[in-house]
């Protein structure tokens, strides 16, 4: 893949993905809406955090709207849990079906033990496992057949149970998972699509290759790098206004970066560390389109970490953003605290 490739400032980038990602307006509320929410999947390994990335992208959001029947949940990209549009099952399940002989086996194998256990029934994952003779985590694997899903409500094991697979061609879904990271993630690479969807780098490559002709090539602060020729005209578009404040949980789709990317969101070093530590992640403010701190809640406290000093207007904006959060513990009832 070669070619001129258009210069692409950071304000450009982070306003794209913002836009792409619902974050400076929020989406009405209804099905079409979640599964945009969920377009690149919600990962929801921390107790309810795809409910909170639906709530900073769809209005009306309720503690229950996780549970809305067009959402499932699954063992996503990197074998995490995600919350994703059930019509979307294929694409990140079969688009990270291993192409390596042993994997694959193991993987096939792995998922019709499993059903022939389950039997057309459900059992939390830890039984499942006992039964089968095998730490629960290794069914996490069966998962890229497309045939295990899981219902997880943040407080229990996962319930686990088996249900058809897909009949579509796994090259067709993977060139689908590719292009959604590209659209929700661009401008990126193929490696970083790689390590994101927790497939092997040669594949990432072959992804990008096999979509060369709806790809355009740019330069970013932080290196070279592609976009879908389609989002091309957005990227260009003038800067739209962004919301006045955010609060993104941890892992979301917004953050969930690697390498250089991570320099681009948040160029300081020292916030970066406080943003992305080495084990639970905190959540990310976001005022007027930037990242100005990080947030974590503990029963009915949410606590506040800015980087800088928040005008008035802007800590109203996040105080009103901690008082709408859709959890039955802190609806209406939480405490700011501001470490700033």
């Amino acid at each position: 893949m070669t070619g001129s490739r258009l210069e692409l400032t950071r304000a450009q980038i982070l306003a794209f993905r913002r836009h792409v990602g619902a974050l400076d307006a929020r989406l009405p509320r209804g099905r079409r809406s979640l599964r945009r929410a969920a377009w690149a999947g919600l990962q929801d390994s921390m107790p309810r955090a795809a409910l909170l990335s639906i709530h900073a992208r769809v209005e009306g959001t309720k503690p229950s709207t996780w549970e809305d029947s067009s959402l499932v949940h699954l063992w996503g990209p990197r074998y995490h849990t995600y919350l994703i549009a059930a019509r979307d099952r294929a694409v990140f399940t079969l688009g990270r079906l291993p192409d390596e002989r042993g994997a694959l086996r193991v993987a096939e194998d792995l998922a019709t033990r499993l059903a022939t256990l389950l039997a057309g029934g459900r059992t939390r994952y830890g039984d499942a496992g006992s039964a089968l003779g095998m730490n629960p985590n290794r069914l996490r694997y069966a998962a890229a057949t497309g045939t295990v899903l899981i219902r997880w409500d943040g407080a229990r094991q996962p319930v686990i149970w088996t249900v058809p697979r897909p009949k579509v061609d796994p090259r067709d879904v993977r060139l689908e998972l590719a292009r959604r990271y590209l659209h929700v993630f661009g401008p990126t690479t193929p490696e970083a699509f790689a390590e994101w969807a927790g497939i092997r780098p040669q594949r990432g490559v072959a992804a990008f290759d096999d979509l060369r002709r709806a790809l355009t090539p740019v330069r970013t602060p932080v290196g070279d790098a592609w976009i879908l020729s389609s989002d091309e005209p957005t990227l260009r578009a003038a800067l739209r206004p962004a919301a006045s404040a955010r609060l993104l949980p941890s892992g979301d789709t917004y953050f969930l970066l690697q390498g250089r990317d991570r320099e681009l969101l948040v160029p300081d070093a020292s916030r970066r560390r406080a943003l992305w530590t080495p084990r639970v992640w905190a959540g990310g403010v976001l005022v007027d389109g930037e990242m100005v701190g990080t947030w974590r809640r503990g029963l009915g406290t949410v606590t506040i970490q800015t980087w800088r000093r928040l005008t008035r207007a802007a800590r109203d904006a996040v105080a009103a953003e901690v008082t709408s959060l859709p959890l039955p513990d802190l609806q209406g009832q939480a405490v700011v605290r501001w470490d700033d």
